[in-house]
């Protein structure tokens, strides 16, 4: 766990929100909220965006909404139906900007993104004047849960080389899910144009802001395993996931073409 950071001014007045989509997490949900209020940032906001879940998720957030005060701290996006991390990001992000945030962060709400590290993302935005700050796994300081068995990390190193090898990116973790965003980084990428709906989502975000020219810088984080509930990650899921980067390149050369 990151050590806590108390940001002076202004950067503790920083309009920061936090993007969390949620599909069945009705145990991790309470927990997350509860440590991502706790933090030193007054002026941070968080945006549940629930695909219908039929645990109850939405239900819980709505709760925690109304427990949170008449300060808005809490806003919840429900959706009608299991569309896709990537839309319900697209949608949950679209909100923090119509609310005026300057700062969006996106995290996992099965607790694997530890809340600490938020202060020293926007820190180190705010320092280097960065597009988007990833809190990386496989930078020189980043680590994976103890809970990983070998076959799970060989996958997940085997994925990012594979994206890293067909679209060229600098970047060590390029399927990070942990990162906060410049307002005007959001904005040049046209958030409305993204095509992913699942995991996949991250490589293309990473990737437009890549092609159009963002400052992009990794620190390093912890990664934990979920504690409670199942991952989301099916067959479409994973062949969507192995096809994109080849979709995204084939777009980006037809773009240059005269």
């Amino acid at each position: 766990m990151p050590t806590p950071v108390t940001l002076p001014d202004p950067w503790s007045r920083s309009k920061v929100s936090v993007v969390v989509p949620t599909y069945n997490e009705a145990d991790n949900l309470p927990v997350l909220v509860e440590r991502v209020l706790a933090l030193d940032l007054p002026e941070l906001r968080l945006v549940v965006v629930d695909d219908n879940s039929p645990d109850g998720t939405g239900d819980i957030a709505d709760k925690l909404a109304a427990d949170s005060g008449t300060d808005g701290r809490v806003t919840v996006v429900h959706r009608t139906a299991k569309d896709g991390l990537g839309r319900a990001y697209v949608a949950g992000m679209t909100r923090a900007l119509d609310d005026g945030a300057d700062f969006v962060a996106q995290m996992d709400a099965d607790l694997s993104h530890p809340p600490g590290y938020l202060p020293h993302l926007l820190g180190t935005m705010l320092s280097t004047g960065a597009g988007v700050v990833i809190g990386s796994r496989y930078v020189p300081g980043g680590s994976l849960s103890e809970q990983w068995g070998v076959r799970r990390r060989l996958l997940s190193g085997w994925a990012n080389a594979y994206v890293k090898t067909i679209l060229a990116m600098p970047i060590r973790d390029v399927t990070a899910g942990f990162k906060l965003w410049r307002r005007e980084a959001l904005l040049a990428i046209d958030l409305a144009d993204i095509r992913s709906s699942g995991y996949s989502f991250q490589v293309e975000m990473h990737f437009r802001a890549y092609r159009r020219g963002q400052k992009m810088v990794e620190i390093p984080i912890h990664f934990e395993d979920r504690q409670e509930g199942a991952s989301k990650m099916d067959l479409a899921v994973q062949v969507e996931s192995a096809l994109r980067p080849f979709r995204l390149r084939r777009d980006e050369r037809a773009a240059r073409r005269p």
